[in-house]
C-alpha cells in the first residue's frame, strides 16, 4: 500500500514565492492578435507598394502605346501601312506582355529583344537591302516625288496670270495660302498647302475683297508675314492633282501668280516633255527620264538594280583599282597594328612583371595613359603635331623641317601606323600583364632547372600558354582595327587622295572610311555602292575570324 509523501519543498512558502518570482521573471506571452496584425500590416504594406508599381506600369505603358500610335498615324499617311501596322503589333505585344501575371522571362527578355530587332537586325537587312538598289544621290525617292520635283523646279510664271490678293494662313504649324477664287461671281474662297491643292474653304468671311476669317485657320498679319516672308515666297501650293496645272506662288507675301512647269507630264505615255525645246524624256527603266541622246532629267528615284553595285565594284575600273588598294592596305594596316601594339605590350609587361623592377606599379600607370585618353582627341593632337608646316614634331624637334607626314602616300600610312601603336599597345599590356600574372612561376623554375635559358623557358613554355588566352583578343583587335574609322579618317582623312580614281579615295583610306566616304562626304553620295562595298568588309572579316578562331583550336591542346 502505498502512501503519499510531501516534501519541504513543496509546502514550503519562501519556495513558492520563489518560484512565483521566477515566472514572473519570464516575457511575457505573446497574444495570438499580435502576429495576425502583424502580418495584415505585413501585406498591407506589400499591397501598396504592389499598388504603386502597378500605376507606374500603367503610365509607362501608356506613353508607350500613344506613342506607337502617333508613330502609327505618321507613317500610315506617307503611305506605309506595313511599317504602321508594325509599330502596333509591336506595342501591344509589349503591353500584353507586362500586364499579364507570370511570364518572368519575357519580361527581362523583351527590352533587349526589341533594342537588338531594331539597332543590329534591321540595320543589317536594311544595309543589304540598300546594295541592290540605285540608292544615291538624285534617286532618294519615289517616281512621283521625282515627277514632283522635277516640275517644281523648272516654273515659270504664266504671262496672263490673273493676279490673286493673298492671304497666308496657319493651321497646325503648317502655312497656308487661301484666295479668292476671280472665276467665281460668288467669290468662292480657295485654300491650300504645299500637300493639299486648292481647294473651297469652309467658314471663311470676305469682306472688301478680302478674306478676314477662315475656320480653322490663323491669318497672319503683315508683321507676322515680314518675319516669315522667306518661309512664305518658297511656299507653292498646286492648283490641282494633276502637275501640269501648275502652283500658286508669291513674291511679295501679298499678291500671288499662277505658275507652270516647263516640262509637262503625260502619264499615259509615262515621258516628260520640255515645252521650250520639245525633247521627250522616257522611262527606260534605269530611274530617271532619259532622252534619245542620253541626257537624264535630275531627280530620279529609286529602283532596284540586282546586282549592279556589285558588277560596278568589279568590272569598272576606276572603282576596281582604288577598291583592290585600299583592300589590301585594310590587311596591312590590320595586321601591323595588332603585330605591333602586340610585341611593344608583351615586351612592357614582360619588364615590369620581374620582381627586380622597382615602382612597377607607378610605371604601369604611366604606361596605361594613352589608353585613358579618347581615341579621336589622340588622332586630332597627333593630326596638328604632324603637320607639315607648323607642327610641333617638324618645328621643335626636327628644327624646322617640312616632312610631308600626312600628305605623302607613304609617310601618311607610317604616321597612321605610329599612332596606332602609341594608342593601341597600353590595351596589349594591360592583357598580356593578367595573362603572365596568371601563369604559375613553377613552370619557369622547372625549365630552368632542365637546363632552359630565360628566353627558351619564355618562348617555349610561357608563350604558348599565352597565345591560349591572348588569341580570341587578337582576333578581335584585327577586327576593331580592321574597322578602325576614327583614327584614319581623324589623322589622314584618308588622304592623300587619289584623283584617278572614280570614287572618292586615297591612299590611307581603309574599307571603312571609303565606305564612309562614298556615302557621305562630297556632292554625289551613292549609298547603294556604299552597302555593297559594307557587305564586303563583312564577308572579309567574318571569313578571317572563322580560319584564325579554327587556327587557333590547336592552341587548346597545351591545356
Amino acid at each position: 500500500m502505498s502512501t503519499l509523501s510531501t516534501t519541504p519543498a513543496d509546502t514550503d512558502p519562501s519556495s513558492a514565492s520563489g518560484s512565483a518570482s521566477g515566472a514572473s521573471s519570464e516575457p511575457p506571452t505573446r497574444r495570438p492578435g499580435d502576429g495576425r496584425s502583424r502580418r495584415a500590416g505585413r501585406l498591407a504594406e506589400a499591397a501598396s507598394v504592389g499598388w504603386k508599381m502597378l500605376l507606374v506600369k500603367i503610365l509607362a505603358l501608356g506613353a508607350l502605346d500613344a506613342v506607337a500610335v502617333y508613330a502609327a498615324m505618321v507613317l500610315f499617311t506617307g503611305d506605309e501601312p506595313l511599317a504602321a501596322g508594325l509599330v502596333v503589333a509591336v506595342a501591344g505585344l509589349l503591353t500584353w506582355i507586362y500586364l499579364r501575371r507570370g511570364a518572368l522571362p519575357a519580361k527581362y527578355l523583351a527590352p533587349g529583344v526589341f533594342f537588338l530587332v531594331i539597332f543590329q537586325i534591321f540595320m543589317v537587312l536594311y544595309s543589304g537591302y540598300v546594295a541592290f538598289t540605285n540608292y544615291s544621290t538624285g534617286h532618294n525617292s519615289s517616281k512621283e516625288d521625282a515627277i514632283e520635283a522635277i516640275m517644281l523646279q523648272n516654273q515659270e510664271r504664266v504671262p496672263d496670270s490673273p493676279t490673286y490678293p493673298l492671304t497666308v494662313a496657319e493651321r497646325f504649324g503648317q502655312l497656308s495660302f487661301a484666295v479668292v477664287d476671280p472665276a467665281d461671281p460668288d467669290g468662292q474662297v480657295l485654300v491650300g498647302t504645299a500637300e493639299q491643292p486648292l481647294r473651297p474653304a469652309d467658314d471663311a468671311a470676305v469682306e472688301g475683297g478680302e478674306i478676314v476669317a477662315l475656320g480653322g485657320h490663323d491669318i497672319l498679319d503683315f508683321g507676322e508675314r515680314i518675319e516669315r516672308q522667306e518661309e512664305i515666297t518658297e511656299l507653292a501650293v498646286p492648283f490641282g492633282e494633276d502637275p501640269n496645272d501648275g502652283v500658286l506662288r508669291t513674291q511679295d507675301a501679298q499678291s500671288a501668280y499662277q505658275y507652270v512647269s516647263q516640262y509637262v507630264y503625260d502619264e499615259s505615255a509615262d515621258t516628260m516633255t520640255n515645252t521650250d525645246t520639245g525633247t521627250v524624256y522616257v522611262d527606260e527603266g534605269d530611274g530617271a527620264f532619259v532622252s534619245a541622246v542620253g541626257e537624264e532629267l535630275m531627280p530620279g528615284w529609286r529602283i532596284a538594280v540586282g546586282l549592279d553595285n556589285f558588277l560596278r565594284a568589279a568590272t569598272d575600273s576606276s572603282i576596281r583599282g582604288p577598291l583592290v588598294s585600299v583592300t589590301l592596305w585594310t590587311f596591312a594596316f590590320a595586321f601591323l597594328s595588332v603585330a605591333t601594339t602586340f610585341v611593344l605590350g608583351l615586351f612592357l609587361a614582360v619588364v615590369f612583371n620581374d620582381p627586380r623592377m622597382r615602382s612597377r606599379r607607378y610605371y604601369r600607370l604611366i604606361m596605361i595613359l594613352p589608353y585613358a585618353f579618347p581615341g579621336f582627341l589622340s588622332a586630332l593632337v597627333w593630326a596638328g603635331m604632324l603637320n607639315e608646316e607648323f607642327g610641333f614634331i617638324n618645328d621643335v624637334l626636327l628644327g624646322g623641317m617640312q616632312i610631308p607626314w600626312l600628305t605623302d602616300p607613304w609617310l601618311a600610312k607610317a604616321s597612321i601606323l605610329l599612332v596606332n601603336l602609341w594608342l593601341g599597345f597600353p590595351y596589349m599590356f594591360l592583357v598580356c600583364t593578367g595573362a603572365l600574372q596568371a601563369l604559375p612561376e613553377d613552370l619557369t623554375e622547372a625549365a630552368q632547372m632542365d637546363g632552359a635559358k630565360p628566353f627558351q623557358a619564355f618562348r617555349l613554355i610561357k608563350l604558348p600558354l599565352l597565345l591560349v588566352s591572348l588569341a580570341p583578343l587578337l582576333i578581335s583587335a584585327f577586327a576593331f582595327n580592321f574597322n578602325n574609322l576614327t583614327l584614319v579618317y581623324m589623322l589622314t582623312g584618308g588622304g592623300p587622295r587619289d584623283i584617278e580614281a572614280g570614287v572618292n579615295a586615297g591612299a590611307t583610306d581603309i574599307l571603312i572610311t571609303l565606305v564612309y566616304k562614298v556615302a557621305f562626304v562630297g556632292a554625289d553620295r551613292d549609298y547603294g555602292l556604299a552597302s555593297a562595298f559594307a557587305i564586303l568588309i563583312f564577308l572579309l572579316v567574318g571569313t578571317v575570324s572563322v580560319i584564325a578562331f579554327r587556327r587557333t583550336k590547336s592552341l587548346e591542346e597545351l591545356n
